[in-house]
């Protein structure tokens, strides 16, 4: 495994393939408040992409061109968060994607347990350390310890994908689960825009 790091954009000429693994690291838990500070990225190759995003940075054309690539699916793992922090930091809606939390929500009824630890462990064999989930992120130099665990976020979601989406199959839900990614975009406008919890639009 390698993890490359960069600042404020990807690498001219670097070539991800149709299907990459994206995750974000913020400043907090409101995109529409806390700034994005690191976009990870993954092919599936065991390799990991970190490019750190600067204080006040509105743009990143390589990372851009590849968000709104309608050729690269983008597999997240709780992409509501993290479509809406690109979106709040570039001002592009991400498309087309997939995200693995909403297949787990949609297939595994039988549990609450949908985070990306759980899931890693049972569908990948791999105990992901999440001590780092709350560090600081805006730090001008990531420890080793930080870019392990963002690698970590992004390195096996191909493999998680794969295994969610034959239950999917198997359970006949994968149209439905497709028409929930495809809303994903929207539903992290609208989450921008304040109509997130208590403010939800399809609560009561």
């Amino acid at each position: 495994m390698a993890i490359y790091l960069y600042q404020n954009d990807l690498p001219d000429g670097l070539a991800l393939g149709p299907v990459v693994a994206i995750d974000t690291e913020t400043m907090g838990l409101n995109p529409a408040r806390d700034r994005l500070c690191l976009v990870q990225l993954s092919s599936g190759d065991g390799n990991a992409h970190l490019v750190q995003i600067a204080r006040g940075q509105v743009g990143a054309p390589n990372l851009v061109a590849l968000l709104t690539d309608p050729t690269v699916l983008k597999l997240f793992h709780f992409g509501r968060f993290d479509i809406a922090a690109l979106q709040a930091a570039f001002g592009v809606a991400t498309a087309p994607v997939w995200c693995t939390k909403i297949a787990s929500r949609m297939i595994r009824t039988y549990t609450d347990r949908h985070g990306l630890k759980y899931l890693l462990l049972e569908y990948a064999g791999v105990d992901v350390s999440k001590a780092q989930q709350t560090s600081d992120w805006g730090s001008a130099v990531l420890t080793d310890a930080q870019r392990d665990y963002a690698a970590s976020d992004v390195l096996y979601l191909h493999k998680l994908k794969e295994a969610l989406e034959a239950i999917l199959i198997r359970e006949d839900r994968l149209a439905l689960a497709q028409a929930c990614f495809d809303f994903l975009p929207t539903r992290a406008k609208l989450d921008l825009m304040g109509w997130d919890e208590p403010n939800d639009i399809f609560h009561h």
